[in-house]
């Protein structure tokens, strides 16, 4: 599995707008601090609000926070808001897709893949990072 750009930086905008729980954080703070352009991250804010990640308050004091608890937030939502699905391959998630996977050694081999990717990033939390950086 091969994470973009837009999911790395993703990760670091949601720290750290979860980093400021007490009041939104700007998105020029946040491209600033991390060196991402302000137009690629919009469209990466865009994404996790659509998600119902996060969340923005419009006004001089405006800006984006998360729109639940970061433990709430876990890096699987994070990731599949900003990729889609991470699965190595179609017939993990579709078991219709070929007759052949109870027979297929490649269709085991990328099963157990994705079965422990999920099972690390739907266990990890936005909190955890957090506590991780601390």
């Amino acid at each position: 599995m091969w994470l973009s750009t837009k999911t790395r930086y993703g990760l670091k905008a949601i720290y750290e707008i979860g980093m400021h729980e007490k009041s939104p954080i700007a998105l020029n703070t946040i491209a600033s601090k991390h060196e991402i352009s302000l137009s690629y991250l919009e469209q990466i804010i865009a994404l996790l609000k659509k998600d119902g990640l996060i969340r923005s308050t419009r006004g001089p004091h405006g800006g984006y926070s998360l729109a639940k608890p970061p433990e709430k937030i876990y890096v699987g939502d994070i990731i599949r808001a900003l990729e889609g699905s991470y699965a190595p391959t179609e017939c993990v998630e579709e078991n219709d897709l070929c007759n052949l996977r109870t027979s297929c050694v490649t269709h085991y081999v990328y099963k157990k893949i994705n079965d422990s990717i999920t099972e690390v990033v739907d266990h990890m939390t936005l909190k955890d990072l957090m506590d991780q950086m601390l």
